[in-house]
């Protein structure tokens, strides 16, 4: 009898770890599908900008593609404060503190404004000599130069819809910053269509119609996407006030060292942390250039299609990063060591089956955006290359929303710093200009990095020095 009873306890005890099991992987999902699905969409517009750029030639590519690495580096302040006051948010909102809540969001109304405009006029004054420093062609500076003014003129709107994103997605509205985001894309899409091209004749059905356009090139795919931006802002500052827990509707702008100094402390190591990350980007992409036109091309092209294949993971980071700040601020230890577990699983599987993809259809991919078959043959040796790495670099992403969301912003700063500058970009120095080989050995430098950077925060969660309750419990 005794032993029945204890059978259906066990049964019952397992029955109910499955449904709480079950009732995380749901809230997991439940925050992950919108961040996903905007991420597909920024991917599929960043697929459709560079597939029409593509079309006019490898010049506007490399003209486009320059940007990439700078614009990483612009943004990086502007998401490392963003992770600042989510990081803040999703903790008081784990303790229920609503009232510290919206005082955060008021000193982020702040700090957007103040970094907007300053990283705004920064990027328009470095803009004419660019394109020199990232030593590119001579016969494209003037487009590279005024591209990057062009799509960085609405700092400001960008500023807004990184931050205040950030501070819908703490507080579980991750909707929002997807409708955002939809609307964003489509604008851009609708107004390449009218500046890349000439006036032309395209056929709709069996009927040909003429199709207005300005002829711009890449020049016009930047009016585009500054355009979406300006969109994109408006449209997100509105949801911020509409949002009940982060308005600062009726709230006094005015800066308040209590929240302002936490926010900083997390985001501050994360700005230098993204700055010397995306300067080291930008050093890798003007050795890149150094092999021409081709060469950085097919750099461009492949890092473009590498970029959907990372969508489940910056996807699920988001969540990672919400889910874990609100059990620190609950102080909910078992819940902490669930939810990153689970992640961690989820991830590994999800990133095997992408890289999978990523290595057999890499070919394919790379048509949609050129055909010249130079740049498909590099581009394809590259993709298979870095497919083999996907399910790591997915961990790191996944333990890097874990880190940023309970705080723990400072060690991987440093880790960060040490892998990008001594492993790919002195890697890549040595490799362009040393021993004179081509961009196989770029992209094994580049991969080496996020080996390197995957170990070294896959050893800090298993250390657990990245927990605040270990360190509570410690001291006590």
């Amino acid at each position: 009898m005794k032993m029945r009873e204890k059978s259906r306890e066990n049964h019952s005890g397992s029955q109910a770890l499955a449904g709480h099991r079950k009732a995380l992987f749901l809230t997991i999902l439940a925050l992950a599908w919108p961040t996903l699905l905007e991420q597909m969409l920024q991917t599929l517009v960043q697929y459709i900008d560079a597939a029409m750029v593509g079309r006019i030639g490898a010049e506007a590519t490399a003209t486009v593609g320059m940007s990439t690495s700078v614009t990483w580096l612009v943004n990086g302040p502007l998401f490392a404060m963003g992770i600042g006051f989510m990081a803040f948010i999703s903790r008081e909102m784990g303790a229920e503190a609503f009232d510290n809540v919206k005082r955060a969001s008021v000193q982020a109304v702040i700090v957007t404004v103040v970094t907007g405009i300053g990283v705004g006029v920064l990027t328009l004054a470095v803009s004419p000599i660019l394109p020199t420093w990232m030593g590119v062609d001579p016969a494209i500076k003037k487009d590279a130069s005024l591209y990057f003014a062009i799509i960085c003129l609405p700092m400001l709107f960008r500023s807004a819809i990184i931050i205040f994103g950030a501070l819908l997605r703490a507080v579980g509205d991750t909707k929002t910053p997807m409708y955002v985001n939809v609307c964003m894309n489509l604008v851009n899409i609708v107004l390449n269509y009218l500046f890349i091209y000439d006036t032309r004749m395209i056929k709709i059905g069996g009927a040909s119609v003429k199709m207005f356009g300005f002829g711009y090139g890449a020049v016009g795919a930047g009016i585009g996407t500054a355009v979406s931006f300006v969109v994109g802002g408006i449209f997100m500052t509105i949801a911020l006030y509409k949002n009940r827990y982060v308005s600062p509707a009726g709230c006094e702008i005015r800066p308040e060292r209590e929240i302002m100094e936490p926010c900083i402390r997390v985001g501050f190591p994360v700005a230098m942390e993204r700055m010397a990350t995306c300067l080291g980007h930008v050093v890798f992409a003007s050795l890149v250039t150094g092999l021409g036109t081709v060469a950085f091309a097919a750099h461009s092209i492949a890092l473009t299609v590498e970029q959907a294949f990372y969508i489940p993971g910056y996807g699920m980071q988001a969540a990672a990063a919400t889910l874990a700040g609100n059990a620190i601020g609950a102080k909910d230890q078992k819940r902490l060591h669930e939810l990153t577990r689970m992640l961690i699983v989820i991830i590994l599987v999800i990133m095997t089956v992408s890289g999978a993809l990523l290595f057999f259809m890499a070919p394919q991919l790379l048509q949609l955006f050129t055909k010249e078959s130079d740049v498909i043959a590099l581009g394809t040796v590259v993709l298979r290359m870095v497919a083999v790495s996907e399910p790591l670099f997915g961990v790191l992403i996944i333990l890097e929303g874990i880190f940023n969301g309970v705080g723990d912003t400072v060690k991987p700063f440093y880790y960060a710093l040490f892998s990008m500058w001594c492993v790919r970009v002195l890697g890549t120095f040595f490799c362009v200009k040393v021993f004179h080989l081509g961009l196989y050995a770029v992209w094994g430098c580049m991969i080496a990095n996020n080996v390197c950077l995957g170990s070294l925060f896959i050893l800090r969660y298993l250390r657990g020095g990245w927990n605040p309750l270990n360190k509570e419990k410690s001291r006590k």
